[in-house]
């Protein structure tokens, strides 16, 4: 009798986990919208690339070279980047991971960004790395709470996704870090330039309405983020 107890707690605890909404891989949509069509020569696959047939992969596609080499540079936040996706490494389809590296100048940054579809996890290699993010206030929306701390090499520090979060190189020499995503596809959405710069435009009363600002800082704003 003990047994058959034992055995049926194993059938139902084997249940649950096999069934659990907790996953290590991408279980969500993996673009921002997906508008319903009825012509098939108009539809894409979701969560996903159209798969390659098996017989026919190659290593290349399981392959990426040159990371320690930035591929994008964005001089007015002093910061080069090499990002590896799907589309950078076909391999990485349905696996629901992805990495960077990013190099920061002296005084560099990543600007206010959330990745909607990823929780991200950097790794300092060298330099001086000040980190943080914001996590609502679920007594008041309109404030958060601060995480931040000062990075050296060797630290680790994760970013949930989702939420507001920067990096801001402190030190006096360069800055090195590998981020982690697990999604293949994590998504980017700055701020305020996302805001800023929609196109169509925001209409300047919402945005002097939420930044408290009058429409000619507004259009100072524009010009300094286009």
């Amino acid at each position: 009798m003990r047994m058959w107890w034992f055995i049926t707690t194993l059938v139902i605890t084997a249940a649950f986990i096999c069934n659990s909404p907790a996953y290590a891989y991408d279980n969500n949509p993996l673009q921002d919208i997906c508008v319903a069509v009825s012509d098939s020569e108009a539809s894409v696959f979701v969560n996903g690339n159209i798969c390659k047939d098996p017989k026919l992969a190659t290593p290349n596609d399981f392959y990426f070279p040159s990371l320690n080499i930035s591929k994008v540079v964005y001089p007015n936040y002093g910061i080069g980047a090499t990002f590896v996706g799907v589309q950078d490494m076909p391999g990485l389809n349905t696996l629901g991971m992805s990495i960077c590296r990013i190099e920061f100048e002296p005084q560099g940054h990543a600007p206010l960004h959330t990745h909607p579809r990823a929780t991200e996890l950097i790794t300092v290699l060298e330099g001086t790395l000040y980190v943080a993010f914001l996590v609502p206030d679920p007594a008041d929306f309109f404030t958060s709470r601060l995480f931040s701390k000062i990075l050296y090499p060797g630290d680790v520090f994760v970013f949930p996704r989702g939420l507001i979060h920067f990096q801001y190189n402190v030190g006096d020499t360069k800055t090195v870090v590998f981020g982690n995503f697990n999604s293949q596809n994590s998504g980017i959405v700055t701020f305020p330039s996302s805001i800023i710069t929609s196109q169509p435009l925001i209409v300047d009363d919402i945005i002097a309405l939420g930044v408290q600002l009058n429409k000619t800082e507004i259009a100072e704003l524009r010009k300094k983020f286009s």
